[in-house]
C-alpha cells in the first residue's frame, strides 16, 4: 500500500487551510438515514478534522480516527475550539484497525480517505463498528471544482498528465479510483443497502488558493518528489492560467459524491 502518512508529511497546516470542507447538508442526510438525530459518529482517516468538525452540535459523540500524528495534532486543536468540544475525541488508529468497541457507532464516515484504505479489511471494520441500521458514508469531491472554463480545462489537463506519471512510476494507491467505491461497498457483503447521491457546496478562492490546493494533493507531492518537473505534469501551465483568470477570488462550486451503505 502507498503510505498516506509519509505522503502528507509536512502538509497538515496547508491541507487544513486550503482544502474544501464537506457540505454541511451531509449531516442532515446521515442523521436521516441513520434514523438518529444525535448519532455516535466515527470518522475514519479524519485528517485535520475538516469532516469531523461538521458534527459540531449534531452528534452525541464523535471519534476522529487518524494515523498521522501531524494531522491528529491539527485536528485536535481545531476540535478543541468547538462549543461542544467535550463530545469530540481524536484517536490514533487506521480504518482497518480503529481500536473502537463493537457496535459503538450509528454513523461511520470516510471523507477523501477511502482510496487510502485496504478496502477488504476496512469495510468489515466499519461494519463491526456500526450498530444494526447504522450508516457508512464514503464521500469525495470531484476535481476540479467548477470555477472558470479555462481554469477547469487546465486543471483537468494537469490531473491527466500527473496521473500518467503517477501510474507509470507505480505511485498510485491500490484503490485510487473513487468511482469504484460504490461497487466495492456492494461487493463487500457488509451492507444490506447501498446507494449514491451528490451534494454541493460553494466557497471562494483565487489563484493562490488554487495552487495551494494542488500542491497539497498527495499525488502532486509524490510525482514531484519522484523527479517529475512542473512543466511535464502541467503544473506550470495551470499556474499561468490561474494567475490570469483568478487574479481575484471567484466562487468555487464543489460536487461531492456520497456513497451510503446501511448495515
Amino acid at each position: 500500500m502507498v503510505d498516506s502518512i509519509s505522503r502528507y508529511a509536512g502538509l497538515g497546516a496547508s491541507y487544513d487551510r486550503t482544502r474544501p470542507s464537506p457540505p454541511p447538508e451531509l449531516v442532515a442526510v446521515l442523521r436521516q438515514w441513520a434514523r438518529n438525530d444525535a448519532p455516535a459518529v466515527v470518522d475514519l482517516g479524519a485528517g485535520t478534522g475538516l469532516s469531523t468538525s461538521l458534527w459540531a452540535g449534531a452528534a452525541a459523540r464523535v471519534v476522529a480516527i487518524e494515523p498521522s500524528p501531524e494531522m491528529r495534532a491539527v485536528a485536535a486543536e481545531k476540535l478543541a475550539r468547538l462549543p461542544d468540544a467535550w463530545a469530540f475525541t481524536v484517536a490514533e488508529g487506521t480504518a482497518e484497525a480503529t481500536g473502537q468497541p463493537d457496535e459503538s457507532a450509528d454513523v461511520v464516515t470516510a471523507s477523501q480517505a477511502m482510496h487510502w484504505f485496504d478496502v477488504p479489511r476496512a469495510l468489515p471494520e466499519a461494519g463491526r463498528l456500526l450498530r444494526t441500521g447504522g450508516v457508512f458514508a464514503a464521500y469525495d469531491c470531484d476535481w476540479p471544482p467548477t470555477v472558470d472554463w479555462e481554469v477547469d480545462a487546465a486543471f483537468r489537463a494537469f490531473l491527466s498528465q500527473r496521473g500518467e506519471y503517477e501510474q507509470a512510476a507505480g505511485l498510485r494507491p491500490r484503490y485510487a479510483d473513487p468511482g469504484q467505491h460504490l461497487s466495492r461497498m456492494r461487493d463487500s457483503g457488509v451492507f444490506r443497502a447501498v446507494t449514491e447521491l451528490c451534494v454541493h457546496s460553494r466557497e471562494q478562492g483565487d489563484a493562490q488558493r488554487l495552487m495551494d490546493v494542488v500542491r497539497s494533493m498527495s499525488s502532486t507531492v509524490a510525482v514531484l518528489g519522484a523527479g517529475a518537473s512542473e512543466d511535464e505534469i502541467g503544473l506550470t501551465k495551470l499556474g499561468e492560467v490561474a494567475a490570469d483568470r483568478l487574479a481575484k477570488p471567484k466562487s468555487w462550486w464543489w460536487t461531492y459524491r456520497v456513497r451510503l451503505g446501511v448495515k
